[in-house]
């Protein structure tokens, strides 16, 4: 099991201050489809932030630590011609990492380009278990051929692609993902075997635990303490939400093992994970999807019972602007539980929201016509000191997305030309 930073692991007669001096950049790249009702999204001034907008109002608490971008555009993801028309609906997360038009195809001879997190993952992600963890909350495993006018589902399945043909898996079971960071049995029996036995992974590490608590100082013991909790917390829920698909009288398909049935606890769920795994130093690239393109997700908290996706065409409708801008509010709420758990995790001298940089935004703007600027975006964290926030950034109008991706990996430490259709970084950013 990772441990987190502890001042023990400091040689003697280091100074804190010199090992705080540069903490680890973690990278959280968060996509969510549809674009948003931008109306409701931007500011209506530029410069600090005296009050977040109506749909990112969940994020007040986090707000000295927010940047809104405005004006960004993935002209990419636009089609590339007169026989490129359709296809929005793939493009967009084919585009949104890195800003590579992606090939019109619905066979096997998928291109696009590397996405960053995974340039990430080949500087800063070969230091750590995992060089990167890519996560999802809906399922895309039974999506192949051709999901949009001509484009492969390949291209609407993920976020992340390895090299221009090689597209990665989203995860979106929590028990595998946790079994990925931290180990679970070396066989499937093994792995039942003890969920049916409610143990915890810990149970099986105690007496290493009582000999660190026992040689480090107090601070370390409770830190070590507070990491451990939060290990087994997330894990007791993974075991709940398998009980609970195990034991459901529902006539209904069987969910797979390990995945809450309210999305909200799932996507949270996720959430937690990410932050464990930065936390622990397991990954400090991770990527998700919030939801799936073309998404017929309904939200009955909210009240609302038409899916995402035809909600999203709302033909300015006032009643439908309302219901996507509910639809919106919620899943940046979403946002802010991450925000939350980075911000109230210590690591170093700070905290992890202030090591981490956080992207959240969308390849459409407008869902009713299928544009891409200017797109819904905001980065939050302190990138280790590299990332002010409190501001609300206007760029000229259709300024590159793959600017703010490249300046994305500027702040992470990443020395990079270029990504995609980028002409260079974003200033003041």
């Amino acid at each position: 099991l990772s441990l987190p930073f502890l001042d023990s692991m400091v040689p003697a007669q280091t100074p804190l201050a010199k090992t705080a001096a540069a903490p680890n950049v973690r990278l959280g790249l968060c996509y969510i489809p549809h674009g948003a009702v931008m109306a409701n999204w931007t500011p209506a001034t530029t410069g600090p932030i005296s009050q977040m907008t109506r749909t990112l109002a969940p994020l007040e608490p986090y707000r000295n630590q927010t940047t809104i971008v405005s004006n960004l555009a993935h002209k990419m993801a636009a089609p590339a011609g007169p026989g490129d028309n359709g296809g929005d609906h793939t493009r967009s997360p084919a585009v949104f990492l890195n800003g590579v038009h992606p090939k019109r195809t619905d066979g096997a001879d998928i291109r696009a380009g590397v996405t960053i997190d995974q340039m990430a993952a080949q500087k800063i992600g070969q230091q750590t278990p995992l060089p990167s963890l890519e996560m999802a909350i809906e399922d895309f495993s039974g999506l192949v051929g051709s999901c949009d006018v001509g484009f492969s589902c390949a291209y609407m399945n993920t976020i992340s692609w390895s090299t221009p043909t090689t597209p990665l898996p989203m995860e979106i079971n929590p028990r595998v993902v946790f079994t990925r960071l931290f180990g679970d049995g070396a066989t499937a029996e093994e792995r039942m075997e003890r969920i049916e036995r409610q143990r915890s992974i810990l149970d099986a590490i105690g007496g290493q635990v009582r000999r660190i608590q026992n040689a480090v100082g107090a601070s370390d013991r409770a830190r070590v303490s507070e990491y451990l909790d939060s290990v087994r917390e997330v894990e007791r829920r993974i075991q709940l939400a398998e009980k609970q698909s195990q034991n459901s009288a529902l006539d209904v398909p069987q969910s797979p093992s390990g995945i809450p049935d309210d999305h909200e606890d799932h996507t949270k769920l996720m959430f937690d994970l990410m932050a464990l795994a930065f936390q622990a130093d397991i990954t400090r690239v991770s990527t998700m999807m919030m939801a799936r393109e073309v998404s017929y997700r309904t939200f009955p908290k909210l009240g609302i019972s038409e899916g995402f996706h035809p909600a999203s065409h709302h033909q300015n409708n006032a009643d439908r602007l309302e219901t996507l801008t509910k639809i919106n509010t919620y899943h940046v709420s979403l946002v802010a539980h991450l925000l939350e758990r980075l911000k109230s995790t210590p690591d170093g001298d700070g905290n992890l929201l202030d090591h981490s940089l956080v992207l959240y935004g969308s390849g459409m703007s407008n869902s009713n016509i299928h544009n891409h600027s200017p797109l819904p975006v905001i980065v939050a964290g302190g990138a280790a000191g590299r990332l002010k926030g409190g501001r609300h950034l206007s760029y000229p109008e259709n300024t590159p997305m793959s600017n703010l991706l490249l300046s994305i990996l500027h702040k992470a430490g990443i020395e990079q030309e270029s990504v995609g259709d980028s002409t260079g970084p974003l200033t003041e950013l």
